[in-house]
């Protein structure tokens, strides 16, 4: 196997990155997540009183997670996750551009 150039790994990198950003937003901020979410804090307590109700609330804590994930698949799938991953970034994209240009 060859290795891979410095500019694929930055872009993969960036790639992995954004695709990390839009799952967690999806999970703590989406409308489609919400019935789970609130489900979680049913079951589970508010979030200053169960650390599960707390992940899901908490960016830097689904990063961990989101990220390592993301990090694993692509090492065990690497064009499958690369498919995936390259969706969820322009998908963060897109949501990054929209809400700099209706600020404007």
């Amino acid at each position: 196997m060859s290795p891979t150039p410095p500019q694929r790994d930055a872009v993969s990198l960036l790639v992995d990155a954004l695709a990390t950003y839009r799952l967690v937003k999806l999970v703590k901020d989406d409308k489609i997540a919400e019935p789970v979410r609130d489900r979680v804090v049913e079951a589970q307590g508010p979030p200053d009183r169960s650390k599960v109700s707390y992940l899901v609330h908490c960016p830097w804590c689904l990063s961990i997670y989101f990220g390592a994930a993301v990090t694993l698949a692509r090492h065990r799938w690497p064009g499958p996750t690369a498919l995936v991953s390259r969706s969820l970034a322009l998908s963060s994209m897109a949501g990054l551009a929209s809400l700099h240009l209706e600020k404007h």
